[in-house]
């Protein structure tokens, strides 16, 4: 009898301690006709997809926004620092050369303002192009394994949209920082070095517009890099939790 009482013990605790797996098991069959409600990263539906990977972008892009349309936002992150354009690092190495470096810095610092403030001002641009994003494309995005696919989707969907729309703010930011008084001072002053003989025609206002989305984009990458890694805490709503958490459950199945 008493053999009996401790196997059926054994028992119990055998099964209190197997519930957990027994309940995912059940939640794991319940789309084929269990009742139970399924584990959050068990499955999630296209429309989940499609909004986790809408809200994954939008988030990216505020907090971009936020680190960039600020004073030194450009200047100071040498990731995305805008330096003169490479057909004019000549003219920038021959000014330093004779003693006008300060001028090239001028340049160099009125080009990034200009970036600054044309960020934050095109902020409502760059929100409404999610709407291009499909569920299909969602869910791709979403299993592809690339830590950058949505970013990368949205870089190759909008950007020329985006350079049209962008170019004017940047115009004008450009002027309110006198980017072309300082452009004018530079290439006449290298002009009068003797011997320079090769004009300088560059687009400012096309190379500041194409940098600055560039530098958009770099920073959108780096916080959806933080929010397919989780990192402190990156996934800071229960949607992103449950579809990247999802996510991540399908990669480890791999």
């Amino acid at each position: 009898m008493n053999h009996l009482k401790t196997y059926t013990f054994i028992c119990l605790l055998l099964v209190f301690a197997g519930c957990d797996s027994l309940n995912q098991v059940v939640n794991s069959s319940a789309g084929t006709g269990g009742s139970a409600t399924a584990p959050t990263t068990t499955t999630i539906s296209s429309t989940e997809a499609a909004s986790g990977i809408k809200q994954a972008l939008s988030q990216g892009l505020d907090r971009s926004i936020q680190s960039l349309a600020v004073k030194d936002g450009f200047l100071g992150n040498a990731a995305v620092k805008i330096l003169m354009p490479p057909e004019a690092q000549r003219v920038e190495s021959a000014l330093r050369g004779i003693g006008l470096g300060s001028l090239c810095d001028n340049l160099i610092q009125s080009l990034n303002r200009a970036a600054e403030t044309a960020v934050s001002e095109a902020a409502p641009v760059f929100v409404s192009s999610l709407s291009q994003l499909t569920i299909r494309d969602a869910t791709n995005i979403l299993l592809s394994g690339q830590p950058d696919a949505a970013t990368g989707f949205f870089k190759r969907t909008t950007t020329s949209e985006l350079t049209k729309r962008f170019s004017p703010i940047v115009e004008g930011a450009l002027g309110k920082h006198n980017v072309a008084q300082y452009w004018s001072a530079i290439v006449t002053r290298y002009n009068q070095i003797p011997l320079i003989n090769e004009k300088i025609e560059t687009d400012l206002n096309r190379y500041v517009t194409q940098k600055a989305i560039d530098g958009l984009f770099y920073q959108v990458a780096q916080e959806e890099l933080k929010i397919r890694n989780n990192l402190g805490g990156a996934r800071s709503t229960p949607l992103l939790q449950k579809v990247f958490g999802y996510a991540d459950n399908q990669k480890n199945k791999l």
